[in-house]
């Protein structure tokens, strides 16, 4: 049991690395536009071969978030994804001796699946169906995000499904994070109710998107961390079902 509990915890602590080193990335390149910085000093970017340095501009523009690298575009979150808000689950209960999968709430989102999940029939429409790989967010209650590695569960209300258009999902799950801490604060602040954002704060949420050119670049170097994250964290929940499943036995003495 050691060695599983050892492997589960290397992988968590490899992802930790990982997902710090994709955020500085995008930090460096989106946020704080090091690389357009260096070349309008006449410098080369740092850490990056002539093809990538060539895609960033080296000036910059005015816009609503202030300076931007020339020919990058300003857009709401609203406008990168289509925000699908799960379904109230007990509209589809789990019947005796049919198949049925887990639901995720708020409290999976945040802990994993366990054995005392709710569970849904398989009535519940495809659309609010998720699966490995998947980007969720809850907006209400506990606000994060997170990618789902806990295999194909029922989504439940207050959390939306994060469908990307037209960007990689790793691009969208970066300024979530960006934003989190706003929309964690505008949460805070409703006092009389349960903490929650509305969609029009999505709308209000600026990011900003590179020229085509760029968005190829930045997804060869970072969906690599992100694809790597994801099969960690599937390796992470399967060695932790191996270990359920064994640990009974052992004590049993089977």
């Amino acid at each position: 049991m050691g060695a599983l509990d050892d492997k589960i915890e290397l992988n968590r602590r490899m992802n930790e690395t990982l997902e710090a080193m994709a955020r500085a990335i995008f930090k460096s390149w989106f946020v704080d536009f090091d690389p357009v910085h260096a070349k309008a000093r006449g410098e080369k970017p740092f850490g990056m071969n002539e093809e990538t340095a060539a895609l960033f501009p080296s000036k910059f523009t005015d816009s609503p978030l202030g300076p931007i690298p020339q020919g990058w575009e300003v857009k709401p979150l609203s406008a990168l994804a289509d925000f699908r808000n799960g379904l109230a689950m007990q509209k589809y209960p789990a019947r005796d001796g049919e198949p049925s999968i887990p639901v995720v709430k708020i409290a999976e989102l945040r802990g994993g699946l366990s054995a005392n999940a709710q569970r849904a029939n398989l009535d519940v429409p495809p659309a609010y169906v998720v699966s490995d790989g998947d980007l969720l967010f809850s907006w209400s209650g506990s606000l994060m995000v997170k990618t789902w590695a806990e295999g194909k569960a029922a989504l439940n209300q207050h959390l939306f499904l994060v469908v990307p258009r037209n960007v990689p999902q790793w691009f969208l799950h970066c300024w979530l994070l960006e934003h989190l801490e706003d929309f964690q604060a505008i949460a805070a602040s409703k006092a009389t109710t349960m903490g929650h954002i509305q969609r029009h704060h999505l709308e209000d949420a600026l990011c900003l998107v590179p020229a085509a050119g760029m968005s190829v670049a930045a997804d060869a170097t970072i969906s690599p961390f992100a694809s790597l994250v994801l099969s960690n964290l599937i390796v992470a929940r399967r060695l932790a079902n191996l270990r359920d499943l064994l640990l009974p036995m052992l004590l049993s003495g089977r």
